[in-house]
């Protein structure tokens, strides 16, 4: 059974249909139909990859907002709390969202590229 071929990055695919095609010999008003669909097809690849980005970035955002409500019990510890595991607790909820903030901001960064 063959498997479809998987292009990783379409805009890099585009990038080379291009040179192949730039010394091929098209008449001009064919040339300008094939450069218009590249254009388009780039800028629909261009708006997926923000599309997708946006959305793992507000999906993170999400569960660092389903977090702050543990960080609320943070004003209900003193410097006498007898149970120092709750310092551990607080300290890896504050992990936690730097780790999903991190994620949030990569998928941002990898969708502009």
């Amino acid at each position: 059974m063959r498997r479809p071929i998987q292009i990783a990055e379409p805009s890099g695919a585009i990038d080379r249909f291009r040179r192949v095609l730039k010394d091929i010999s098209l008449d001009c008003e064919c040339r300008t139909a094939l450069d218009s669909v590249f254009d388009r097809f780039t800028a629909f690849e261009r708006r997926r990859r923000l599309r997708s980005g946006l959305q793992q970035a507000r999906s993170q955002r999400d569960a660092i907002a389903n977090q702050l409500s543990f960080l609320a019990e943070l004003d209900e510890i003193t410097e006498s709390e007898d149970d120092r595991t709750v310092f551990e607790e607080m300290a890896l909820l504050f992990d936690e969202i730097a780790a999903v903030a991190g994620n949030a901001a990569g998928a941002i960064r990898k969708a502009q590229s």
